[in-house]
C-alpha cells in the first residue's frame, strides 16, 4: 500500500472518529413534560445534540432503562422502543401523580482517535481541562484510545402532587441530582444541583447549561393548584399556550455517527457507515459554562421558561491496556413552566399584564368612603324629619 493511501485512510478514519464522538451528546426528552395521569406518553433518546438527533441507540448498547415515580422504580421492556427517523422512542402510560424520573445508561465502547482529532474533540466539546493537562504535560501529540459511555436522566411532571422522586439516584457512574424539585421553581428562582461520580460528589467539574426558550402549556402542575407529598396545597399561575418543534431528520441502524455525504468509517462491531464534514463550531457556543464546588454542587439561575438541560464529560486518564482515556457522559433535562416572576413588579396571566403598583384605590378606602356616605345621607334625612 503506498505511502499516499495510508495517509488518506488515516485522515479519513481520524475524520470519522472526531464525527463520531463530537455532535453526540445524548439526551432524554418528551414532546411536552407536564402528563395527565395514565395517558399514553413517549419519551425521545436523541443521541446528537439537544436539538437534533443524528442516530438510533441499538437496545444491545442500554445496560438499564427505568422509570421512578412514587418511590417506585420500573425496568423498561425493551419491547417498549421503536424507531423513527434518528430518533429512539419509548411508548409507555402515565402513571399516578407525581414528579417522575426516567434514565438510560449505555455501556462502554471504545474509539481510537489520532492525536489531532483527539485535541480538536476536546475542543469542540468543551473538555477544557483535558486541553490543559495535555498542554502541560507536553502529550498534545499523543494519539488516544476512549472508552465512553453516556448515562442520561429527565424529569417531567404528571398531574398536580410534587412528589420527592425527583431527587432519586439511579446509580449511574455519573448522573446530575437536583437539590430541589424542578417543577417547584419557575423564572427568577435558582436551581440547586449535584453532581455524583461513583455515587460521590464530585468538585471541580465543568458543567454546561443550556436552555430552548418557549412558554410551557401544562395542567394543575407547576401553576394551577397543586399538591405536594406533605398535604399542602397552593397554586402559581395560570399556563400559557406554546408550539414544538417539527424538524425532520433520516435513520440508519448504526450507532452515534453523523452523516450526510460519505465519508467511510467502521465501528467496534464491524458495521460500517459514511458521513460529511461538519460545519465548525462548538457545543459550548450559546450556553452557560459552570463548575461544580467542593461538594458536588453547582447553582443554575431560571431566567426563562422552556425547556432546560445540564450537560458534562468527565475525562480521565488510565492505565489500563489498550486504553489511555476514559470517559463517561451525563446529562439531565427539565422543563420550567410559566410563573410568577417574583424579582419583578410586573407579571403576566396569559394575555393579561399588570403591574401591583397601578391597580387603582385600595378596595378598603372604597369601603371606607361607603360608610361615610350612608352616615352623612343618615343624617340628611333625620333633619328633614
Amino acid at each position: 500500500m503506498s505511502t499516499t493511501t495510508t495517509n488518506l485512510k488515516r485522515f479519513a478514519l481520524g475524520l470519522c472518529a472526531l464525527v463520531l464522538l463530537t455532535s453526540h451528546d445524548m439526551f432524554l426528552k418528551l414532546d411536552g413534560f407536564f402528563l395527565e395521569p395514565g395517558t399514553p406518553a413517549e419519551i425521545e433518546l436523541f443521541n446528537g445534540t439537544f436539538e437534533k438527533s443524528e442516530n438510533v441507540i441499538t437496545r444491545d448498547r442500554m445496560l438499564d432503562v427505568s422509570l421512578v415515580g412514587n418511590g417506585n422504580r420500573i425496568a423498561v421492556d425493551t419491547a417498549d422502543w421503536y424507531e423513527k427517523d434518528s430518533v429512539t422512542i419509548l411508548r409507555f402510560t402515565s402513571g399516578d401523580p407525581g414528579t417522575w424520573v426516567a434514565g438510560v445508561s449505555t455501556a462502554a465502547r471504545n474509539i481510537e482517535m489520532a492525536a489531532e482529532d483527539f485535541n480538536n474533540y476536546l475542543e469542540h466539546d468543551g473538555v477544557l481541562d483535558m486541553i490543559q493537562q495535555r498542554t502541560e504535560n507536553g502529550t498534545l501529540g499523543q494519539d488516544a484510545v476512549e472508552s465512553y459511555s453516556k448515562h442520561v436522566k429527565t424529569i417531567f411532571q404528571v398531574g398536580d402532587s410534587l412528589t420527592e422522586d425527583w431527587k432519586t439516584e439511579l446509580g449511574y457512574p455519573i448522573e446530575f441530582v437536583p437539590l430541589e424539585n424542578p417543577y417547584e421553581i419557575h423564572k427568577g428562582h435558582q436551581l440547586p444541583v449535584k453532581l455524583l461520580f461513583q455515587g460521590k460528589p464530585l468538585a471541580n467539574q465543568l458543567v454546561y447549561v443550556g436552555k430552548k426558550e418557549e412558554a410551557m402549556a401544562h395542567g394543575d402542575a407547576a401553576s394551577g393548584e397543586h399538591t405536594h407529598d406533605d398535604g399542602t396545597t397552593h397554586s402559581h399561575d395560570e399556563p400559557a399556550e406554546h408550539t414544538h418543534d417539527d424538524g425532520t431528520t433520516h435513520s440508519h441502524g448504526g450507532e452515534e455517527h453523523s452523516h450526510n455525504e460519505p465519508a467511510e468509517h467502521t465501528h467496534d462491531d464491524g458495521t460500517t457507515h459514511s458521513h460529511d464534514d461538519e460545519e465548525a463550531h462548538t457545543h459550548t457556543e450559546g450556553v452557560q459554562q459552570l463548575r461544580t464546588n467542593d461538594q458536588g454542587e453547582l447553582t443554575v439561575e431560571i431566567d426563562a421558561s422552556g425547556v432546560w438541560y445540564l450537560r458534562t464529560i468527565h475525562l480521565v486518564t488510565v492505565e489500563e491496556e489498550g486504553l489511555t482515556h476514559e470517559s463517561n457522559w451525563a446529562t439531565l433535562t427539565f422543563a420550567i413552566g410559566e410563573g410568577h416572576d417574583h424579582a419583578a413588579e410586573a407579571h403576566e396571566h396569559g394575555e393579561d399584564t399588570h403591574s401591583h403598583e397601578d391597580e387603582g384605590l385600595p378596595s378598603w378606602i372604597f369601603w371606607l368612603g361607603s360608610i361615610v356616605l350612608v352616615l352623612i345621607l343618615f343624617f340628611v334625612f333625620n333633619r328633614k324629619k
